[in-house]
């Protein structure tokens, strides 16, 4: 089974204050590679979702054998990536057949190449779960991973409350994969989150 890893990237980074939080520098790179290459190293399939406010980060992935997307409705939220990834998986890879959507957000600086790895691993065991990948303490978190047969309800989406209307409506479906730590629910969105990510993870 091939999965189609979403690198949702097309936010605003309005919390930062003028700083671009997926520019910032994690092990001498801009996180937004960083997880690129953590995505690519998971999976073949790699498509990063970007906004035409923030060029640099198209400039940050040259040279990556992903699929980059500068979205013109980027700014009405995450359901603009979600609905491009349904769009695009289905004849993304070229003899690779994408069996599921897994949406990384670019601003979780701690999910590993391991975390997404288990998350397809899950999914080959359970091909028609919708996966979620949650804190070690057992909060719900990312990844998300969407099995084929529901990308038509990710093209109904709209704003910016994510995947939200469909966890709800297939509840049902729903698996909790437990990530190591708070992997899958450290997400970096002000100055200060980094500040205190930076003083846990000194380089």
């Amino acid at each position: 089974m091939a999965v189609y890893i979403l690198v949702a990237a097309a936010g605003s980074s309005s919390r930062m204050r003028g700083t671009d939080k997926l520019l910032q520098m994690v092990e001498g790179q801009p996180l937004i590679r960083r997880q690129a290459v953590r995505a690519l190293a998971a999976s073949p399939l790699v498509g990063v979702t970007l906004s035409a406010t923030h060029p640099d980060r198209l400039s940050a992935i040259i040279g990556l054998d992903v699929g980059a997307s500068v979205l013109a409705d980027a700014p009405e939220g995450m359901a603009a990536s979600l609905r491009h990834a349904a769009r695009s998986a289905p004849t993304y890879g070229g003899d690779h057949t994408a069996t599921a959507i897994m949406v990384v957000p670019a601003d979780m600086p701690d999910l590993t190449t391991a975390d997404m790895r288990r998350m397809i691993d899950a999914h080959a065991a359970a091909p028609t779960a919708i996966l979620r990948g949650m804190g070690a303490d057992g909060t719900p978190g990312h990844p998300v991973l969407f099995p084929r047969d529901l990308w038509p309800a990710l093209l109904e989406l709209r704003g910016d409350q994510g995947a939200r209307p469909v966890l709800v409506r297939y509840s049902g479906r729903v698996r909790m994969i437990a990530l190591p730590g708070a992997n899958a629910i450290t997400d970096l969105d002000t100055r200060e989150d980094w500040a205190r990510w930076r003083a846990q993870h000194p380089e």
